[in-house]
């Protein structure tokens, strides 16, 4: 029996979580105060004792390649890599150019893997939020001599029109497949019998495990470029397809809402992605911080972070407070993400912004995203009472109603809206 090697994919774009992609990449996101989205699926396979990782990279990465080589390093006496694998230009002209999907991506750097007839490929994303005990969907692939496995989860109906959704047999092969299907009839044809009230169909996570030799033919038979939309189709008329039910927590993190939503479920009493766990540690940056430095201030269902500080008579209610943040004296933060700040700047009397890191005094903040080192002056106050879907200033961004300061953005004292 072979090694698995997991392939995580570095993400398009992402068009729909602008501004926090306008710098970076998906992957590269913070999430819950101090990990990057990466750092979910990399922290799945190590927990799983999968060591040969590869993150293919292609938008904005510098950040987020900067991040990997920073964290996972291993020792002399343990066999492994998580190396990043950047699209580049080649002499080959049939291999040249950006990744123009999933499986292009993965076909461009099939000869990296040096992997065996006899190994596993695991392809995984890099921008959703679960806890996975990969070993045990890899141990379900062999068990049920599958050619490929495609990890699944109950969805909606309404839901259902988002992802590419499975029917499958009682022994949980698939039999058929839709990509984000929206026709009546078809997502008629694809509700499950007997499936849990509201969770009427069986959607694929976006993570599959292929038998190496198999993912080679069928790449290099179907010249497509999508695993969803061409490579899985190709494989249900041709290979043995299993699916894995999945139930535990994830989440694709694709809008600036699911963003929010994700990071605030954190602060629930026993949230369903549970970051105490023993067994599914998530792992990142060691940053040799201190801790978070609370005055006397009221914080509620709240996550602080290595180095924080939240001044004297602020409130912190339902929101995740990342590292280096700074909350200022009689700020009140509802429902709010502050990624925090790559540094402090305490002793910078001289420097040429009026407003400091972090949010400045007597701020009221309220539903909102306040992206890494971005400043908020005094007296700002972030609200949107009006309701506002969507909207852009020069100091702020609104998307699905949440507020947005921008990465590095700069919201002047006494700025209302």
């Amino acid at each position: 029996m072979g090694k698995i090697i997991a392939v995580i994919l570095g993400g398009g774009r992402g068009e729909r979580l602008r501004p926090l992609t306008s710098a970076r990449a998906k992957p590269a996101v913070p999430i819950a105060g101090k990990f990057r989205l990466v750092d979910i699926p990399i922290s799945a396979c190590l927990n799983s004792s999968i060591h040969d990782i590869f993150v293919l990279t292609q938008f904005l990465s510098a950040s987020l390649n900067r991040h990997i080589g920073q964290t996972y390093r291993f020792d002399a006496f343990r066999a492994g890599q998580v190396a990043v694998l950047a699209a580049e230009q080649a002499h080959d002209s049939d291999n040249d150019g950006w990744y123009q999907g999933t499986a292009d991506a993965v076909r461009k750097q099939l000869h990296r893997f040096e992997a065996n007839d006899d190994d596993d490929i695991l392809i995984l994303s890099g921008d959703q939020v679960y806890m996975m005990d990969l070993a045990a969907f890899a141990a379900h692939h062999r068990k049920a001599n599958a050619d490929v496995t495609i990890a699944a989860t109950r969805v909606s109906r309404e839901d259902a029109t988002r992802f590419g959704v499975m029917k499958v047999d009682d022994e949980a092969l698939v039999r058929a497949f839709a990509e984000k299907p929206k026709e009546a009839e078809v997502l008629d044809d694809f509700a499950a019998p007997n499936a849990p009230e509201g969770l009427s169909h069986l959607a694929s996570m976006g993570i599959y495990l292929f038998r190496y030799e198999v993912l080679r033919t069928l790449l290099a038979e179907d010249q497509r470029d999508d695993f969803g939309k061409h490579i899985l189709h190709t494989a249900l008329a041709n290979y043995r397809l299993a699916s894995y039910p999945f139930t535990g927590y994830w989440e694709d993190v694709g809008t600036i809402r699911s963003y929010h939503k994700v990071n605030l479920e954190l602060t629930d009493p026993i949230p369903e992605l549970n970051l105490f766990s023993e067994k599914s540690r998530l792992y990142s940056r060691q940053r040799f911080l201190p801790p978070a430095k609370v005055g006397e201030a009221l914080v509620q269902r709240a996550l602080l972070s290595d180095g924080a500080v939240i001044g004297d008579g602020a409130t912190v209610r339902k929101s995740v407070v990342g590292i280096r943040a700074v909350i200022g004296p009689g700020c009140t933060l509802e429902r709010v993400v502050v990624n925090g700040a790559g540094s402090y700047d305490f002793a910078d009397t001289e420097r040429a912004e009026k407003v400091p890191l972090g949010i400045g005094e007597f701020s009221i903040l309220r539903d909102a995203i306040v992206d890494r080192d971005a400043r908020v002056g005094r007296g700002v106050k972030l609200l949107n009472a009006a309701g506002v879907a969507n909207y852009q200033d020069e100091h702020i961004h609104v998307r699905d109603g949440i507020i947005v300061v921008p990465r590095r953005g700069v919201v002047p004292d006494g700025y209302t809206f």
